[in-house]
Parts: C-alpha cells; sequence; structure tokens
C-alpha cells in the first residue's frame, strides 16, 4: 500500500469527518434570533449581549444572583396534597407533577431561602416559571406563607420574585384560595415593621398579580416584563378597544405608577442591597 493510502487518506477523513457538538452549547435569543455561547449567557445573567433582552430564568439561579456567594440556605417546604380533587385533562394531574419535578428538580413552583445580600439578612422566594408555567396551587401558597412567617421569626426583610401564569386549574377552588392566603402573608410581614418587596419577571400574570405581587412595599419589575391579569386579546374583546402600545410592559406600567421601578438584572442585587439597608429595622442603642 502506497504512502497516500496509510497516510493521507486517514488524515483527511479526521479532518473532515462530522464532529458531535453538544445541544446546550449555543442558545438563540427569542427577541433578536441571535446565537450566543451558553457560558457566556450564563455570565450575563441570562441577558442577551445583542439586544439586552432578559431572558426567563429558574428559581435557583435567581436565588444564587440575589444571595451573597455561599451566604444562603434553601428550607424545605411543607408538602401539599398531591393531587386534592383527581383531576385528570388529557394527563392526570399527578403524572404532571412528577413530569414537572422531574424537569425542575423542584417539588412545586417555588423556592425560599434565607442569607444575607450584601450583609443584609433577607427571606428571598422565588417562583419556578418552568415548573407548569409558575401557576399558584396550595403548595406555592403555603410556600409564600412559610417564606413570610421565616421572615417574622428573623426580623428580616422579605424579596418574592414572581414568575407565574396564574392560578393552577387542576386544583380548583383550591388554587384561587391561596390568593387571600398570599395577602394575609404580605400582611404579616409589613404588621411585624418589616420591608416586603416583590420583584416582577416575565410573565407576572393572572391570581398572582391579583393578590401578593402587587402588594410590595417597593415594586421592582425587570425590563420588558410582562406584568398582567387577563391576557391583552382578552381585554381587548372585552373593552372593544385597541391597546397602547407596549401595554402589560413593565416600562408602561412604571410610566402609569404601577411600580415603583424597572431595574437591569445586573443591577438588581446592588439595588436591593441598598434598598434593604434603607430600609431594614436597624437595632436600638441600649
Amino acid at each position: 500500500m502506497s504512502w497516500l493510502t496509510e497516510y493521507v487518506r486517514p488524515k483527511i477523513r479526521t479532518l473532515f469527518a462530522r464532529r458531535e457538538v453538544p445541544d446546550n452549547l449555543w442558545h438563540q435569543c427569542p427577541a433578536c434570533q441571535q446565537m450566543i455561547f451558553a457560558s457566556d449567557l450564563a455570565a450575563g445573567l441570562k441577558v442577551c449581549p445583542h439586544c439586552a433582552h432578559h431572558m426567563r430564568a429558574g428559581a435557583a439561579e435567581r436565588l444564587a444572583w440575589t444571595f451573597d456567594p455561599d451566604g444562603f440556605t434553601r428550607i424545605e417546604l411543607p408538602r401539599a396534597p398531591a393531587d386534592p380533587l383527581r383531576f385528570r385533562d388529557q394527563k392526570r394531574y399527578a403524572d404532571r407533577l412528577r413530569e414537572a419535578r422531574e424537569k425542575t428538580h423542584l417539588d412545586d413552583a417555588l423556592a425560599v431561602a434565607h442569607g444575607t445580600i450584601a450583609g443584609n439578612r433577607a427571606v428571598a422566594a422565588a417562583m419556578a416559571f418552568d415548573f407548569m408555567g409558575g401557576s399558584m396551587g396550595a403548595a406555592v401558597g403555603e410556600g409564600i406563607v412559610v417564606a413570610a412567617r421565616l421572615a417574622v421569626l428573623q426580623a428580616a426583610p422579605l424579596i418574592v420574585f414572581t414568575a407565574s401564569g396564574g392560578a393552577r386549574m387542576q386544583e380548583g377552588a383550591i388554587s384561587l384560595m391561596q390568593m387571600p392566603r398570599t395577602v394575609i402573608a404580605a400582611r404579616l410581614v409589613k404588621q411585624a415593621g418589616l420591608p416586603f418587596i416583590t420583584v416582577l419577571t416575565d410573565p407576572t400574570t393572572g391570581g398572582v398579580t391579583a393578590s401578593f405581587a402587587m402588594l410590595g412595599d417597593i415594586q421592582i419589575a425587570e425590563p420588558g416584563a410582562l406584568i398582567g391579569f387577563a391576557g391583552a386579546r382578552v381585554i381587548e374583546q372585552t373593552v372593544h378597544e385597541k391597546l397602547p402600545e407596549g401595554f402589560q410592559r413593565a416600562e408602561y406600567l412604571l410610566e402609569h405608577g404601577m411600580i415603583d421601578m424597572v431595574v437591569k438584572r445586573g443591577e438588581l442585587r446592588a439595588v436591593l442591597a441598598r434598598l434593604l439597608g434603607l430600609l431594614a429595622p436597624q437595632p436600638v442603642a441600649a
């Protein structure tokens, strides 16, 4: 065999052979369609470096971005009845719960932790939109109540990151009852003289907006976040009018006094730290 067969041909095959590329190496921005390295996206807190679009984030990521490094502890939330109505649509509710738990590694659409933010004590609850659309059922309602009680126990401010499509239809009236429960939870924090801060992320809609999400002493939103109760199309069909441009977006709500500020994700931790320093109760000198 010649040197062409033994040496050159294998080299050429190696050079032009198809290489396996990991599926998660790149991400495409849903706003500008640009491709972004996964490592660059993670370093930028899931904000597109091309158009500054704020992509949706998980509950665990929210907590890690907010608290001091190694400065927080996740708490275990009480378990709610798994399927109180034995609900079934295209599949059993119990099966949907199991699939969501396997996908997100969460028990339900909420994670709660306590720790420090730039040295300031705080309790934070973060909703997970990737868990059945962040829908609020009995488990989420109980989690908000637990977070409020923990904040009161520790005399620490409570911060809630909202991301939800509303109430969880598979739990019927039980899910609707979480609206007054979470309102009472917010009131517990306020009656204790502690700050209650809500951070509205994309999307915050339905029963979550109609309850605790809009009760913060200070209400912050991320740029471009969708915030509202009913969908824009439903509202247009009800009032028979064309809605304004950007209706239900964070910037529109800020302009009309519904929220206090719109803060970029990269600046959010510093803003929260400054607010906690100003609002958190200070120890009284003897």
